[in-house]
């Protein structure tokens, strides 16, 4: 009797969760004390604690802004929005805040949907982010 392999299979169109890059999220430049963090990979249940934590650490080392570019996040699922919510409140109580940047069009319509858009500032890019720094517009 032919024994079963346990070689994988693809299929068309299926996304194996083991083959995708890992989540990056490195500091890329710090204005005065916001650190524009450069955010790159996909973020979902497998990533989503490494957004979390490289955050806070941000944050901890003398952050008190922090600027998450995500123009190289091609997708995000609700596990990355609980990792945003997650750091937000991990940092917020010590007066910090988080800015989201060049989120793509179903990001910034997920977060419209959540309401997320109310509790992070949403900017079209790095520079609005840095130069818009009013309290009535950045997160809370």
């Amino acid at each position: 009797m032919p024994s079963e392999s346990s070689v994988p299979v693809a299929v068309p169109g299926v996304r194996d969760p083991g083959s995708a890059d890992p989540l990056t999220v490195e500091i890329a430049r710090v204005r005065g004390d916001t650190a524009v963090v450069a955010v790159a990979g996909e973020i979902d249940l497998r990533t989503a604690d490494t957004l979390r934590a490289r955050l806070v650490e941000i944050h901890g080392e003398g952050s008190r802004r922090i600027v998450a570019d995500f123009a190289g996040v091609p997708f995000c699922d609700a596990a990355g929005l609980g990792a945003l919510v997650a750091a937000h409140n991990r940092i917020s109580v010590s007066g910090g805040e988080i800015a989201l940047a060049r989120v793509r069009p179903a990001q910034a319509r997920l977060l419209s949907i959540t309401g997320l858009d109310r509790l992070f500032a949403v900017h079209a890019d790095v520079t609005g982010a840095l130069t818009d720094h009013d309290p009535s517009t950045t997160s809370r």
